[in-house]
């Protein structure tokens, strides 16, 4: 009996799906961009979150998308794209995928009629889709749940790959606090800043981050037996995703709420 009370257990935790970084990515993608705002962009952020950080909202579009209000959120957060597909002809989910999201949300933010309530709401979504679009696994196949039925041992434990990417492999690189994340790898000159967020828009980060998620398949085949190496070899790619999800974060967000700031990206306009 206590052994079918913990099989029918371990099975639902396995269907269960996946969203997103683990919350410390969030967080440190969120910290990262609030280090880069400009204090016009810094003072609209916090009116809108009645004074909170962005961190403390990062990871709320994973806990919201599951209750009735904002089911309608659950694809948003991916674009699943199969093997043999290109980025550019996958079938697009009639649900709405990560790409079709953050544009309509930054949409939001930057019409001068929508209410503060839906400004509000928009930048929740911003700042945790931002995240997201930076999660290689977030563009993996619809076949097998964006490598959530993609099984795989890491260290002696079965896993799947795409819980490797949202939290184990984070976790196995650095044993850091978000704060701690922000300071070891937000350290690039102004001209490397620039070369991350110019000429950006979802699309292309998609796309850049759908590259890297169809290596790790390529690499990583079903039943790996993933450790120490498997950690050495991709911390630098997630260290790169966590700096990248922010410094475009911030660059979103005060090309959206400050008259004087300059847009490095290429798809708000003033």
């Amino acid at each position: 009996m206590v052994r079918n009370i913990i099989a029918t257990g371990c099975l639902c935790l396995s269907v269960i799906p996946c969203f997103g970084w683990g919350q410390k990515g969030h967080d440190t993608t969120a910290f990262i961009a609030e280090n880069h705002l400009t204090p016009i962009t810094k003072a609209v952020v916090e009116e809108l979150l009645d004074g909170r950080s962005m961190v403390y909202y990062a990871n709320w579009l994973d806990n919201a998308s599951h209750t009735p209000e904002y089911a309608y959120s659950k694809t948003w957060h991916y674009k699943n794209i199969d093997e043999g597909q290109t980025f550019k002809d996958a079938p697009l989910n009639e649900k709405g995928d990560i790409v079709r999201a953050l544009e309509e949300q930054i949409s939001v933010l930057n019409k001068d009629n929508s209410t503060r309530e839906e400004k509000q709401l928009a930048l929740k979504m911003v700042v945790h889709l931002l995240g997201d679009i930076h999660q290689p696994m977030h563009l993996g196949h619809a076949s097998d749940l964006g490598g959530n039925r993609w099984i795989v041992k890491y260290f002696g434990r079965d896993n799947n790959i795409h819980s490797v990417w949202d939290t184990s492999l984070p976790e196995s690189a650095h044993k850091w606090s978000y704060s701690e994340w922000q300071q070891q790898i937000d350290r690039l000159s102004p001209l490397e800043e620039i070369e991350i967020v110019k000429d950006g828009c979802p699309a292309k980060w998609a796309k850049e981050t759908f590259d890297i998620c169809r290596t790790i398949y390529s690499t990583t085949p079903e039943d790996s037996k993933l450790s120490y190496d498997y950690v050495a070899e991709w911390t630098p790619v997630v260290e790169e995703q966590f700096l990248k999800g922010g410094l475009r974060l911030a660059d979103v967000l005060n090309s959206l709420f400050d008259p004087y700031y300059i847009p490095m990206n290429s798809f708000i306009s003033k």
